[in-house]
């Protein structure tokens, strides 16, 4: 059973769960300009083409905080839309590999553990770890994400 906006309720997820992501993202300058403005980031890596067509990379960068806050945002219609009460926690967030404009998204997550919350026994506890790639299968982002989501409805 699914809530009505289609995330899965805590009962339904199992550990090693590997769930693929039916939404893909094409990212654009535009993305990364307006991301690094709202967060008044002026990283020139990010938003002056000329300086970052000299460094190591020839091109400019997506904001790295952009691309973990993709990578969570594909993820939700398939897991935890309708159902996340809170997110709890993200660790172990890497960047193996740049993310540039132009590039396309697809991630996965993979259940890695779950437990009844103490505190709420209407809810319980999913950890995902959480990974994007881009077109090429390159890893661009990782994290691992606590989450606390509704139980089914009695």
């Amino acid at each position: 059973m699914r809530h009505p906006r289609g995330g899965i309720y805590f009962d339904d997820f199992e550990v090693g769960q590997l769930i693929r992501h039916r939404f893909t993202r094409s990212v654009t300058q535009m993305d990364n300009v307006l991301f690094s403005n709202m967060t008044m980031n002026p990283q020139p890596l990010h938003i002056d083409r000329q300086f970052s067509e000299a460094s190591e990379w020839g091109q400019p960068l997506m904001n790295s905080l952009f691309t973990l806050g993709l990578m969570i945002g594909i993820s939700v219609p398939d897991t935890t839309n309708g159902t996340l009460f809170a997110n709890l926690g993200m660790t172990d967030v890497k960047f193996p590999h740049p993310l540039f404009e132009n590039d396309t998204v697809r991630c996965e997550s993979t259940v890695t553990a779950k437990r009844d919350s103490k505190s709420r026994p209407t809810m319980g506890v999913i950890e995902f770890h959480h990974r994007a790639f881009n077109q090429n299968d390159k890893l661009v982002a990782e994290c691992t994400r606590q989450s606390l989501v509704l139980k089914k409805p009695a």
